[in-house]
């Protein structure tokens, strides 16, 4: 699974795993396998998906709180469950001041207060409204800019310190496209009715939100049309979903003395020295055409337009750490029109998140002390070294790749770093203050927090032990500049990985997420980085257009998938990620037929050892969306939906078609030449 965040981008799914002995054959189904999902009335060589989940989705409807339903969401509860209980013990404490128990509990706390928030309104914006009204000059423009997104706005663009694609050891200042309110560039370049139903919706809520500034019904109509056509401007000239996954083609590193050449509206210095990135002498810019247009921006668009613009920022940035009544204005757009969910999530459960994103490794700490068992970190590791195994001899097994080539992949299979539940060491929040008396002031002091403790990595050696996701988190990550893979405790349970299930219920379960993740670091954006996490070349170029061919493969039977009403998957967006499922589901198979069981024939539950594997793999994908969820995900998400990640890989793998009978004429059924097989 890919995740982007405000800082960098990282590629990511889930993991564990253990090999249980497997039960002697009968009539119980056995663990990590429910009987009861199956929809008996489809036949599994037609839709193995439905087949294999189509009770469960017919039964479990999604809650009105969500916008999808599944196996990380039924996991991410019962974890939440369990930070709650460590936040409500840890709030109702006496903690000593300046401790991270302290910090944790007190901004739960805050959170929670809503009598305080309701009272206060917008006052909390006073300062930052003040400054934005002062602006009178270009100059004062990119110094605002500056000092709002220090506090969490995504004005304009974007700017941190990340590791240096090419100098993988070396941290560097890094700019990228930002600034739009809806999800990206082509919600607003979009004309058919969907696309302006959104557009016209997304105006109403730009109306809604300046009223809550205290703007007349007039001036607040007046604004949203400003933002609007000021957003337009920067949607055009944003790289789309798919162009931003050219990796080169967003690699521009120069010097501020070019920046400021190329973009002189910008005022890089003193929009860098405010920032307190004045050190930096060089930049990489990801979207040089979207910087041409802010540039002209600057000098085009009226300052009071801007200033329009920027007030919309900070209540957006900020909505959920105000009023009740701003936060539900929020939720009304983002959360039910754009995701469909009904009713807002609960005030406890959004202020835990919100303690998660700010004091991460704080609450994780006292996660794994409490929830997570240290055999678990050992499992794990095992069954990383099987299927890092099965994977070396995949790669030997090529009939397509050269042996050059194959040296390379396995000296980088072999190199990649492997993070097990929570990190060496624990980050360091002692600078970071946090009271009883403000939400929206715990909220900024940590945004600033963390992105001062960005900053300082610049002209420092990278850190490759550095976590980028925290401990309780249910999900895994591949990070290409480090050439690492990473598997929180959050995951390490069911119904990923079973202590007593059989080995085949594991190795499609989790083992399948480890291969996942593994398979990152090769696939069409992965494979362009080596061994020490440098954006190189490694290939020959018959090698590479071998590769490029079998991917193409992949990008066409995706693209035919239709997701909703008549909504294609996008194959070009989705090929990342349909890789490294096509890679985890192949290699976890392979790592599985090396067990005791499977290599036996001893059924469980009237199931074969190969049938339980891919029922595990196929009841791992359970998911139920929300029409908007579904159309959001198609839009925007590398991820292709659940019953495409489900069906997608296995319909190119024989030995599913040998472990349930598919024949020609079946609806899984794919002809041999159609079959895509890249690892």
């Amino acid at each position: 699974m890919k995740i982007y965040n405000y800082l960098l981008g990282i590629a990511s799914v889930a993991i564990l795993a253990s090999c249980g002995a497997p039960k002697k054959e009968g009539t119980e189904m056995g663990v990590g396998i429910d009987i009861k999902n199956i929809d008996t009335t489809v036949r599994p060589q037609d839709d193995f998906y439905k087949y294999a989940n189509g009770n469960w989705l017919k039964n479990n409807p999604v809650p009105s709180t969500e916008s999808r339903w599944g196996s990380f969401s039924i996991l991410n509860e019962d974890n939440i469950k369990k930070l709650r209980e460590i936040l409500d013990e840890t709030a109702k404490k006496k903690n000593a001041q300046g401790t991270n128990a302290q910090k944790i509990g007190d901004y739960y706390y805050a959170a929670m207060d809503s009598a305080k928030k309701n009272a206060e309104g917008v006052k909390p914006l006073s300062a930052e409204l003040e400054l934005i009204q002062n602006i009178k000059t270009t100059s004062d423009l990119m110094k605002v800019i500056a000092q709002l997104q220090l506090e969490g706005t995504r004005a304009l663009f974007v700017t941190y310190v990340g590791q240096d694609p090419k100098i993988s050891d070396q941290n560097i200042a890094q700019s990228n496209q930002s600034g739009l309110g809806l999800p990206d560039r082509d919600y607003y370049t979009k004309t058919d009715a969907d696309a302006k139903q959104l557009q016209t919706a997304y105006n109403e809520h730009l109306i809604k939100m300046f009223e809550l500034l205290g703007d007349t019904k007039e001036q607040a109509t007046k604004n949203a049309k400003t933002v609007y056509a000021f957003e337009l401007q920067l949607a055009k000239a944003s790289m789309t979903n798919v162009e931003l996954r050219n990796i080169q083609a967003q690699y521009n590193k120069w010097s501020i003395a070019d920046l400021e050449k190329k973009y002189p509206n910008l005022q890089w210095q003193l929009y860098l020295n405010t920032l307190g990135l004045n050190a930096a002498k060089e930049i990489i810019v990801g979207q040089p055409g979207f910087f041409k247009q802010a540039d002209a921006m600057v000098k085009s668009v009226s300052l009071d337009n801007w200033k329009t613009y920027l007030r919309w920022w900070l209540i957006n940035s900020t909505a959920d750490n105000l009023t009740d009544e701003i936060s539900a204005a929020n939720f009304a757009f983002n959360g039910t029109i754009l995701n469909g969910q009904k009713e807002q999530k609960p005030r406890w459960k959004r202020a835990l998140q919100e303690v998660d994103q700010t004091m991460g490794e704080a609450l994780g700490q006292l996660f794994v002390e409490k929830y997570f068992k240290p055999e678990s970190k050992a499992r794990v590791d095992e069954m990383v070294s099987n299927l890092m195994t099965a994977y070396k001899q995949r790669i030997e097994q090529l009939d397509w790749m050269s042996a050059e080539t194959k040296e390379k992949a396995n000296k980088k299979l072999t190199t990649i770093i492997r993070k097990l539940g929570y990190p060496d060491k624990w980050r360091d929040y002692s600078t970071l203050e946090i009271t009883k008396d403000s939400h929206y002031k715990n909220a900024t002091n940590a945004f600033k927090f963390e992105l001062k403790r960005n900053f300082a990595k610049l002209g420092k050696p990278v850190d490759k032990m550095e976590w980028l996701m925290t401990p309780p988190t249910v999900n895994a990550y591949y990070q290409p500049t480090t050439n690492e893979s990473t598997f929180p405790a959050g995951i390490m349970q069911p119904p990923f990985f079973f202590a007593d299930a059989d080995d085949a219920v594991n190795y499609a379960g989790i083992g399948a997420v480890i291969g996942h993740e593994l398979t990152h670091g090769f696939d069409d954006q992965g494979c362009q980085f080596d061994e020490m996490g440098n954006l190189k070349n490694w290939w020959t170029s018959e090698d590479s257009s071998k590769f490029s061919a079998k991917t193409k493969m992949v990008v066409n039977q995706y693209s035919n998938y239709v997701a909703i009403d008549s909504l294609h998957v996008n194959g070009e967006l989705t090929l990342g990620e349909n890789i490294a499922d096509f890679g985890g589901i192949m290699i976890a198979y392979q790592a599985f037929k090396k067990t005791k069981q499977g290599q036996g024939n001893d059924k469980i539950g009237g199931f074969t050892p190969d049938q339980r594997f891919f029922l595990s793999w196929a009841q791992i994908w359970r998911t139920n969306y929300t029409p908007e969820a579904m159309k959001k995900q198609v839009n925007t998400n590398t991820h292709s939906p659940a019953m495409f990640r489900a069906n997608g890989p296995i319909s190119n793998m024989q030995e599913f078609y040998d472990a349930f009978g598919v024949k020609k004429g079946d609806k899984m059924w794919r002809e041999e030449n159609d079959r895509a097989k890249v690892w």
